[in-house]
């Protein structure tokens, strides 16, 4: 039996509700949204997929979850040039939603944006430890990564560390195409901007952070074969702390359960320090 929570179900909480549901991920499927008409609507609409699993609005039952999703809040437009830009909109939002998280003992999924910055504000005032608050980013980043470098004709494996924002690091040394700094700056740019043409064309993204998420919620709920970049609170790794920033973590049940600490080469490791030092400075605003 598998249970998760979404908060805020609006574009991407109420699809990732709606492809969970209906690849058979879960058996209760909890829906909160402060808007009630949109919340009324997305419970009944799930149910009319006729799926054998409960659908429920109750806000109580968020914290008996195995999984809660974090979608609430203001997603970025095209005026929004990046996405730390929305920490002042949705912090005040994300600090109304922690009495949601009370007594809540599962594994936090942190979704809204600046996701890495949210996922660290959850991880200190939710009282969540850290090895169960995970931000998600970094799968749909590399996804990104990988059709840049296919539309290229470059090929090998894409990750993409870092920030889910303009402090991206995507990994060129296990590329089986040697990529020069300049080709790997620009490749950076593109990858900044990747999201924009599908906000201006549709209003924001939806399907791939779904289909991305809901591979994310397979690994936790069924154990995941392979490393999944994602948001971690980091300790110590990579000799980095004090901050939430996408690496390489397995995942299961308990959450995460191993954050790997792959080689980097040079351009990469300054890349991943430049990240880690913006996080943490935008961090240390949260601990008040």
């Amino acid at each position: 039996m598998s249970s998760v929570a979404v908060i805020g179900v609006g574009r991407i909480g109420g699809e990732i509700a709606f492809v969970s549901a209906i690849e058979g991920l879960v058996d209760d499927l909890v829906l909160y949204d402060v808007n009630l008409p949109l919340l009324a609507a997305q419970v009944l609409d799930i149910q009319d997929c006729g799926l054998d699993i409960s659908v429920s609005a109750d806000a109580a039952a968020i914290r008996d979850a195995d999984i809660c999703i974090y979608a609430a809040g203001i997603s970025r437009s095209p005026t929004v040039k990046t996405r730390a830009d929305l920490l002042g909109v949705n912090l005040p939002i994300a600090e109304s939603c922690l009495p949601l998280l009370k007594g809540f003992s599962g594994i936090l999924v942190t979704v809204a944006n600046p996701m890495d910055l949210m996922n660290y504000f959850f991880a200190k005032k939710a009282g969540i430890p850290r090895e169960r608050c995970i931000g998600f980013g970094g799968q749909l980043d590399s996804a990104r990564f990988r059709r840049i470098l296919h539309e290229s004709g470059i090929t090998g494996s894409a990750y993409v560390l870092g920030e889910h924002g303009e402090h991206q690091v995507p990994l060129f040394h296990p590329l089986r195409n040697p990529v020069d700094t300049p080709a790997r700056e620009n490749i950076l740019t593109t990858l900044r901007g990747a999201s924009m043409e599908i906000i201006k064309g549709k209003g924001g993204t939806i399907f791939g952070p779904a289909w991305h998420l809901t591979r994310l919620v397979k690994a936790i709920l069924k154990g995941g074969k392979e490393p999944v970049p994602c948001s971690c609170m980091l300790d110590g790794e990579y000799d980095l702390s004090g901050c939430s920033l996408g690496v390489p973590a397995r995942l299961g049940r308990e959450g995460i359960v191993r954050i790997e600490e792959w080689p980097l080469d040079s351009w990469e490791e300054a890349h991943l320090r430049e990240a880690a030092a913006f996080l943490a400075d935008l961090s240390r605003g949260l601990n008040g």
